[in-house]
């Protein structure tokens, strides 16, 4: 199917003012010796869809399934079989979602993340299969939340908006810019994620790594779904420096980076916050020693943020941040994979459990820039298909195993 044409806007003053005046405070936070990376990611023009997939790898992976080709028609055959794909789901939409630690209260918290997902899941049965019952459905799930829902409350309320927020504009871009039917409320749904969505999440998280990893992709996403460049930059400058400071490298210096607003300024502060790990090794991450389940969280939504990016034009693969993921994967896969644990690492024993978290990344720094990347490989291919931790990731084995596109 050939590409949407290219959608033209007329810019009021008032945007083109905020969209200048952006600018030059990004220039003024990005002098010598500030901790924040220069924010100039947006393009010109914003490529759809191109939140963490785009057209040509939906294409290429439509082929692979079509022709019955291997891991794509496995991977396919199990989203389709999975409940998100149920074109019998009835949406559970609430004015307020109410998300306490570990959504405990849950009040609407799995029903939105998991609508989100499924809404995701339609959108990409749609276009595998062309059924407009699927693209219908997607509409019905994402048109029953933003007729309703005004705000996310209790503790967990920027994850949880984070979480839900990484799947709608991910089912958006393809509904919108492939399905050549009526999506009469669309302007209301990008309401819902301009009022609601991006003012919990654009400001980021003093929390651990991957809350504000997840919240910045979710604003990522969002930003290209509204084509709100001034947004898009300041997520990804955000991105930029929570990124160095989850995942340590030895060319870090003694101690890893952090984020400035978190004051982490002694050692022993930086040690409490790494979960009591006091030695630092390329690949490992803030949360290795919490457990891998949340790790890759954070593994995942750095892969997910550098495909965005790397769609959109910018090439974040070949900084710091491609360096940081391949090293994060391959160091945290060995020890998926079996490998003893040390008695200097996490007091000899790791919490396992990475998750559907590798072949965004894998794919993206072994088979487009060809490094060797064994360890993950391995996990990689053990665990295909990747299905969906029923939070934010979903089917990449599907969208993205080994694809050139």
């Amino acid at each position: 199917m050939s590409s949407a044409p290219p959608r033209r806007h007329r810019r009021s003053r008032a945007v083109l003012l905020a969209t200048l005046t952006a600018a030059l405070t990004g220039a003024l936070l990005t002098g010598p010796g500030s901790a924040i990376p220069r924010a100039d990611a947006a393009p010109a023009a914003f490529t759809h869809p191109g939140v963490t997939v785009s057209q040509g790898q939906l294409d290429f992976a439509r082929a692979k399934v079509d022709a019955g080709a291997q891991p794509w028609k496995g991977a396919f055959d199990q989203m389709m079989a999975s409940r998100y794909a149920d074109l019998n789901r009835a949406p559970k939409p609430r004015a307020v979602v109410e998300c306490g630690s570990y959504s405990n209260p849950d009040y609407g918290c799995t029903d939105e993340r998991e609508d989100a997902i499924a809404a995701y899941t339609n959108a990409l049965a749609w276009y595998f299969t062309r059924d407009e019952r699927y693209a219908r459905k997607s509409i019905e799930l994402m048109d029953a939340w933003s007729a309703v829902l005004r705000d996310h409350t209790n503790s967990n309320a920027p994850l949880q908006t984070g979480w839900a927020g990484s799947s709608w504009p991910k089912a958006a871009e393809i509904i919108k810019y492939t399905y050549g039917g009526a999506w009469a409320k669309s302007g209301r749904f990008a309401t819902m994620l301009r009022d609601v969505y991006l003012p919990e999440i654009i400001n980021g998280s003093n929390s651990n790594g991957n809350w504000e990893l997840t919240m910045t992709e979710a604003a990522v996403g969002i930003s290209v779904f509204l084509e709100d460049r001034a947004s898009y930059d300041k997520a990804v400058a955000r991105f930029r420096t929570r990124t160095a400071a989850f995942v340590y490298l030895n060319s870090d210096g003694e101690l890893p980076k952090t984020v400035p607003s978190q004051h982490l300024d002694t050692r022993d502060k930086i040690v409490k916050y790494w979960q009591g790990q006091s030695t630092f090794v390329t690949g490992l991450t803030q949360e290795t020693c919490r457990d891998f389940t949340h790790t890759g969280y954070g593994i995942s939504s750095i892969s997910h943020i550098a495909e965005t990016s790397r769609i959109q034009g910018q090439d974040l693969y070949g900084t710091d941040v491609g360096e940081r993921l391949r090293h994060a994967l391959g160091f945290q896969a060995k020890y998926q994979q079996g490998a003893a644990v040390p008695s200097w690492l996490c007091g000899g024993k790791a919490d396992l459990g990475l998750g559907p978290v590798t072949e965004v990344g894998y794919n993206a720094l072994h088979n487009r820039l060809g490094f060797a990347m064994t360890n993950t490989q391995a996990l990689t291919e053990r665990t295909r298909p990747s299905g969906t931790n029923n939070l934010f990731v979903a089917w990449e084995t599907l969208t993205h195993g080994d694809n050139p596109a």
